[in-house]
């Protein structure tokens, strides 16, 4: 008994959740008092459950003995110790001691690991909030008792743990905190959104605004000269709330035009001047720029909307507040975004027709691979036709193909300037 509270006590205590010591503090009773002080110093805590456990199990072995040799004197042992002595050549003596050392083994081994071990963790796991309370104040005299030990061994433990290590740094893999993602989460029902999501926590300090931005072929962009009612037909048609206004082209941007601010001038006509209403404050951020870093910019500034400019100070396209969320909740879908935005083609398992802009996040996403698995390969590129103009070095011709590790890249359409379309056909689920 004495050794089942005491090893409960080890996981009572020290799996005390902030919930726990929250509702003790609410109670401020001599129990919660005892609790606090407790948990203060836990290594000595620790230390104080240790030795008191040890003490305890070693009195068990001694008295399990001396019951045994009440229990099993020479006589009753005297026809199991002849057949053993004469069979190894042993004396009467030994061979009785020995079935005894073995009994005493098996006996205490059973009960220590039974009622001492795994019985009171596993109540004290359940039940410990009310398991730390029933045992606060014997642990308190016991902590009394055994500091003097308690503080040399606590003193030992720290000067050998600096020595083992001085000038080492525990670190921890990306990899390896995705695969503890994958094994604690996983095993629960219908975790799969919670995985990703801890997963894009996980890499949104390595994601740069390059690899998330609109780039400026795909960005609806509204020159300065264009009349009025070209602008609401161009609002309504593609529902956004902001848009980039330029002078002559995409690399001379004025301002943003914030839809809202429109609201009041639908009746307008033609010749309204809506190029007053258009904000020039305006945030330009290099494709390098880390997300995690552009969101701090985005909260400080109180802004929705960068420009991403590229190394020659050209504008490489835009990037979105909600762009950065994406990364982490997925896909943010409201009223104006249509069923699918990504266009692509699934053919059956393993092939698949994408467009040359998509990006590789979401072609990796689609057919269900690992987002780094043409980190190796891609270079500075971000989309589908990026990472082929890498992989050959100019602009492949029609029906080419091309194979990187377990892809197939077949080109279907391409014309001088860009490639349009790309069949991927996953050759591991071929062969599989």
């Amino acid at each position: 008994m004495c050794s089942a509270l005491i090893s409960g006590s080890e996981v009572a205590f020290f799996s005390l959740s902030k919930a726990d010591l929250h509702n003790l503090d609410t109670e401020n009773s001599a129990i919660e008092n005892r609790i606090e002080k407790l948990l203060k110093k836990p290594r000595e805590l620790l230390a104080t459950i240790l030795v008191a456990n040890n003490l305890i199990n070693i009195a068990i072995v001694i008295i399990t003995d001396y019951l045994i040799r009440g229990i099993l004197p020479d006589s009753l042992l005297s026809d199991w110790g002849i057949r053993l002595a004469g069979f190894f050549s042993w004396s009467l003596s030994f061979t009785n001691t020995l079935i005894r050392f073995v009994m005493t083994v098996g006996i205490v081994t059973f009960l220590l690991l039974l009622f001492g071990e795994v019985a009171p963790k596993i109540y004290a796991n359940v039940n410990r909030l009310g398991f730390s309370k029933f045992m606060a104040k014997p642990l308190t005299g016991l902590n009394w008792f055994f500091r003097p030990i308690s503080k040399i061994l606590v003193h030992w433990g720290t000067s050998l743990e600096k020595k083992l290590g001085t000038g080492q740094t525990v670190t921890t893999s990306r990899e390896e905190l995705d695969k503890a993602i994958a094994l604690t989460v996983s095993q629960e029902k219908d975790a799969e959104e919670e995985v990703d999501i801890l997963r894009g926590i996980l890499k949104f300090g390595d994601v740069s605004t390059k690899q998330i931005m609109k780039p400026r072929m795909d960005v609806l962009a509204l020159d300065k000269e264009t009349k009025y009612r070209e602008v609401i037909d161009m609002i309504k048609e593609h529902g956004y709330s902001r848009i980039p206004v330029f002078e002559e082209d995409f690399d001379n941007i004025k301002g943003i035009l914030y839809v809202k601010d429109l609201l009041g001038h639908n009746e307008e006509g033609n010749d309204f001047a809506w190029q007053k209403l258009v904000r020039t404050d305006i945030l330009y951020v290099p494709e390098a720029k880390k997300i995690d870093d552009l969101l701090k910019e985005f909260q400080m500034k109180r802004m929705h909307m960068a420009i991403v400019v590229d190394e020659f100070g050209g504008s490489a396209g835009i990037v979105t507040l909600e762009d950065i969320m994406e990364e982490v909740i997925g896909d943010i879908k409201d009223e104006f975004d249509e069923e699918e935005e990504v266009e692509f083609t699934k053919i059956d398992d393993f092939n698949y027709i994408f467009e040359g802009k998509t990006l590789l996040n979401d072609v990796a996403r689609i057919i269900e691979e690992e987002t780094e698995v043409f980190d190796q390969v891609k270079g500075s590129s971000d989309s589908l036709a990026g990472l082929i103009l890498e992989l050959v070095g100019s602009i492949p011709k029609k029906n080419a193909e091309y194979i990187y590790d377990r892809f197939n890249f077949k080109i279907l359409a391409v014309n001088k300037r860009r490639i349009e379309k790309i069949k991927i056909t996953i050759l591991s689920k071929l062969t599989a």
